[in-house]
């Protein structure tokens, strides 16, 4: 049976199908690139993808949101109770989104943030100089023992006591080794800063 996508644009049905098997073909060690099931997928391409949501429930800047009101108030008591989280929002679509939103609340453009540096295992949105985040905002990069390969915590300490960052970033992309999120904390209070922990890429293993 031919679908309606196949019918309408055949040349991006056999795109998609190519996608598919190659994604059935190989294993993706990407974790935020996971293999979501059936259920999302019917979930992601519903009718809700024609409903503009903006605003939060109750204060909408488009009518019409009896239904998306409840959905996203069922996602955030459903994140807050899998994080034991006491607040929660879900509206970004992308880690890229959600770090840039926290910034955003806490900062003033120009503020120093300080994040773990691309090359050494970092996302792009802490900081990296090919990022809106560092236009916005004063960046300070920390890396890796050379050496190790490890987190280096007194390097970090050093450079949050010269600089003087209003944000920490913990968290990483490329990182494989456990990260000591109770270290990055007493660091950020030495010097007043707010700690962001980046956890897009082990999300799973914290609810787990």
């Amino acid at each position: 049976m031919v679908n309606a996508l196949e019918q309408y644009d055949p040349q991006i049905y056999e795109l998609i199908r190519q996608e598919r098997a190659r994604e059935s073909g190989s294993i993706r060690l990407i974790p935020s690139e996971n293999y979501v099931s059936r259920a999302v997928m019917l979930a992601s391409g519903s009718c809700l993808t024609n409903k503009y949501a903006e605003g939060y429930p109750g204060k909408r800047y488009y009518e019409g949101q009896q239904v998306t009101d409840l959905i996203e108030k069922m996602a955030r008591e459903r994140a807050k109770k899998l994080f034991k989280a006491d607040h929660a929002n879900v509206q970004p679509y992308s880690g890229s989104v959600a770090n840039l939103a926290a910034y955003l609340a806490l900062l003033k453009p120009g503020d120093t943030i300080m994040g773990l540096s691309l090359p050494y295992g970092g996302h792009l949105t802490h900081g990296w100089k090919v990022s809106v985040t560092s236009k916005i905002f004063n960046s300070v990069q920390y890396t890796v023992n050379p050496y190790t390969g490890r987190l280096d915590y007194n390097q970090i300490e050093k450079l949050a006591k010269r600089h003087r960052p209003k944000i920490i970033i913990s968290g990483a992309t490329a990182y494989p080794r456990e990260i000591d999120f109770e270290v990055f904390g007493q660091i950020a209070k030495q010097v007043g800063a707010y700690h962001i922990s980046d956890i897009a890429h082990i999300a799973g293993l914290v609810v787990a």
